[in-house]
């Protein structure tokens, strides 16, 4: 407990305050954006509970930051398990929100929470321990395997128990990311591609639903829903407030669609169409560059970091927050598939908040012990 006073400490001193300071900013900005577009529905309840999940953010980023990685590399097993029980919670506190089952409601809780947000901080953990300890031999066949089969419990676990497709591509993501920028073998990838496409045939016909396959066709086929009324009825609605503002916008609280309501989701999945509607062009392209600092400050303190585990925790958050950018704006502007994933500290989540921030706790602490500290740490005989 002394020791981790004493790094708490340490955060004030040596954690990654440019990069907590993006992250404020960018909250700040989302909470103005989540203010206007709730304030046809009253936006107090949504402000207070994102304004509290920011704090609650804010700690956890300076607990993570406090605890050296090498102290989560030695319990890795703890943190399989962990992510096993917490998914394990959507069977008895599971309920169904959007289609899937992938919040817990628990008692006495304001608000609800998504586990596999949380998993996905532990899960990059997990992917750093698993390739460190294979670092030479990365791209031999049980190294790889070893990868694998972590990925596949994850993933496999939250499609099981909660349906949620978006969520588990996050996972995929972010071990591809980790993969190919800690030095697997492009063969790999190009076996995983060719794999991928001799399974798509199956999966598309035996296991995607009708409205799952929709919302993938509708991308490339004008006469799925013409009309706008069904699968492309979102996608029409977001275009439409994204495209309102033109270049300055309409003006926060002042956006036709948004103050009346018209935008389903515009404070959590649509949020970028409400940006571009009462913020414009302009608006849109300072989210992205705020979102993108953060990214590749994540990146550089990964590639500052001389110890290979390290620069995968930070690698794995950078493609963590990269694919929901690309993700959610993709879908805002119908080029990639509705799955209903949010822009990180911009929508409205409390969960979603609070675990970005302890996933980038991490890379702060990175910055703050960029190399093992001590060179005489016990290693457990095998």
């Amino acid at each position: 407990m002394g020791d981790f006073l004493i790094e708490f400490k340490r955060f004030f001193r040596k954690g990654d305050m440019v990069l907590l300071a993006l992250c404020l900013t960018a909250t700040v900005f989302g909470l103005l954006v989540i203010a206007s577009a709730t304030n046809a529905v009253n936006s107090t309840r949504y402000i207070i509970l994102q304004g509290f999940s920011a704090v609650i953010g804010v700690l956890f980023y300076a607990v993570m930051s406090s605890i050296d990685v090498d102290t989560f590399s030695e319990h890795r097993t703890a943190l399989v398990i962990f992510n096993v029980l917490l998914l394990s919670l959507l069977i008895p506190f599971g309920v169904n929100t959007g289609g899937n089952k992938s919040w817990i409601k628990l008692p006495l809780v304001p608000f609800n929470i998504q586990p596999a947000e949380i998993c996905k901080v532990t899960y990059i953990l997990i992917m750093a321990s698993v390739m460190n300890s294979h670092q030479n031999r990365l791209s031999s066949i049980p190294s790889v395997m070893h990868m694998v089969v972590h990925l596949g419990l994850i993933v496999g676990l939250n499609m099981v128990l909660s349906g949620d497709a978006g969520v588990s591509l996050i996972f995929v993501f972010i071990f591809a990311g980790m993969a190919f920028s800690g030095g697997v073998s492009l063969w790999w990838f190009l076996l995983a591609a060719g794999g991928l496409i001799a399974v798509v045939p199956f999966a598309w016909n035996h296991l995607m639903a009708t409205y799952q396959k929709n919302r993938i066709m509708v991308l490339f086929d004008p006469t799925i829903d013409p009309q706008g009324l069904d699968e492309r009825y979102h996608t029409v609605q977001s275009l439409r407030s994204l495209t309102g503002g033109g270049v300055t916008g309409q003006g926060l609280f002042h956006g036709n669609r948004t103050q009346a309501d018209d935008l389903v989701a515009g404070h959590t999945d649509y949020i970028f169409s409400t940006i571009g509607e009462e913020l414009g062009f302009v608006g849109c392209i300072a989210v992205m560059v705020m979102l993108l600092l953060i990214i590749i400050r994540c990146i550089h303190v990964g590639v500052r970091s001389t110890d290979y585990m390290r620069r995968m925790v930070c690698f794995g958050a950078a493609s963590a927050l990269m694919f929901q950018l690309i993700s959610n704006i993709g879908m805002c502007i119908g080029v990639t598939p509705v799955i209903g994933l949010t822009l990180p500290f911009i929508s409205y989540g409390s969960s979603s908040l609070a675990t970005i921030y302890a996933m980038l706790g991490l890379v702060s602490g990175v910055h703050a012990r960029p190399t093992e500290e001590s060179h005489e740490r016990y290693i457990r005989p095998y």
